[in-house]
């Protein structure tokens, strides 16, 4: 039997590849490819699609149907007392009781594969390997153990990750001012503390290290996940849906002072209203707007520069990032330019806010006179 274990990063096209597999579960298990449930709730999920009664085609599918294994490691680390359930996934069962449900549907099922996706595995190694051991001994002794990792290039990969723990309500600083060096010592910036425990925990296993553009380039988390697997999935499987999606970098200013300034409900109803109203603002391109500053940049990848080399040795490609050279390069538009002319925009907007507490935090945002970004934006409306 063959096992594939994904193990992220995050902002990897994770949450993609989790809907996916989670979608065409039953498709995948009458071709003989396993994405296990662990609770309950998932498994009552693919009972009904087995027999025709559920949907597949459900705008959203439960968390703990769509991200099982995120649950199991969780679940994991919480016994090791190192963290705790996300409120989101309520009412899991005992680690012994979500082993023993993926060992019962191997048992039954018989599947000739068998696939793990979590972007939460990334935390295993350096909480302890001993994790990483419990997650092999779910299997059979003999079943084959593929690990497969998408990394992204560090700016790339900091700028998303931060974008994500202002999703979370995390309060933080900028990566302007303090947030970059809050991350070298961990796995959003340190890959090889990421993977070097499973790497001496399972030395006979298969490792597919993957760079995220070449993971674009290959047609997105799926496609590349389908092809790295090397297994044979069945034709008309219910095609992937983009979820997760990003906040545009030109609103994480607004998001992160709100995280600040108000209570958790609030600032995520903040960011909510924020991404609705994305597509109405007169913004530059997401990618184009500066985070760091140029001095934060080089130190960066200076810094970078041994993981860079572990990750050349591991993989068996040097360079592993082609070109992480252009990580040193500031980028068009400076954040706190983007954040004034955003403040300005989002205000013009403040009727689509209800909130009272909002509507306030949002003029506190407002400065005099307007950015150089407005008279540019406001040229391109009134034309």
């Amino acid at each position: 039997m063959k096992v594939i274990l994904f193990i992220g990063h995050h902002k990897v096209g994770s949450t993609s590849l989790q809907d996916f597999l989670a979608r065409n579960s039953v498709a995948l298990a009458q071709a003989g490819i396993l994405y296990p449930s662990v609770d309950f709730e998932s498994m009552s999920l693919s009972l009904a699609k087995a027999v025709g009664r559920g949907t597949a085609q459900k705008d959203v599918l439960p968390i703990n149907a769509r991200e099982p294994h995120n649950a199991l490691a969780y679940r994991m680390m919480e016994e090791r007392n190192k963290g705790k359930i996300p409120v989101y996934h309520k009412a899991l069962p005992s680690r012994p009781q979500m082993v023993r449900a993926i060992r019962q549907q191997i048992e039954f099922l018989q599947p000739q594969a068998v696939i793990l996706a979590a972007e939460v595995f990334a935390n295993f190694a350096p909480i302890d390997t001993g994790l990483i051991k419990s997650l092999r001994d779910i299997f059979p002794p003999k079943a084959e153990i593929t690990v497969l990792a998408t990394l992204r290039r560090i700016d790339e990969y900091l700028a998303s990750w931060h974008g994500q723990r202002l999703k979370f309500s995390h309060k933080t600083a900028p990566l302007r001012e303090g947030g970059l060096q809050q991350q070298f010592n961990g796995i959003h910036f340190d890959y090889r503390v990421m993977l070097e425990g499973w790497l001496n925990t399972l030395p006979n296993a298969n490792f597919i290290l993957r760079d995220y553009a070449d993971v674009q380039a290959s047609g997105g988390s799926v496609a590349d996940f389908i092809a790295q697997s090397g297994l044979e999935f069945p034709e008309d499987l219910i095609s992937e849906r983009r979820t997760n999606a990003s906040l545009h970098r030109g609103l994480y200013e607004i998001a992160r002072r709100g995280n600040l300034a108000m209570p958790a409900p609030k600032a995520r109803a903040l960011r909510l209203r924020l991404q609705e109203l994305t597509p109405k603002l007169d913004l530059p391109k997401s990618s184009e707007i500066e985070l760091f500053g140029a001095q934060n940049r080089q130190e960066m990848v200076d810094r970078f520069d041994k993981v860079h080399k572990f990750l050349g040795e591991a993989s068996g490609k040097t360079p592993f990032f082609s070109d992480l050279e252009a990580a040193r390069e500031t980028l068009p538009f400076d954040e706190m330019e983007v954040f004034r002319h955003a403040a300005a925009e989002v205000h013009r907007n403040s009727n689509k806010f209800k909130e009272p507490e909002i509507r306030d935090f949002l003029e506190t945002l407002v400065e005099q006179p307007p950015s150089r970004l407005a008279t540019i934006f406001g040229r391109k409306r009134s034309s």
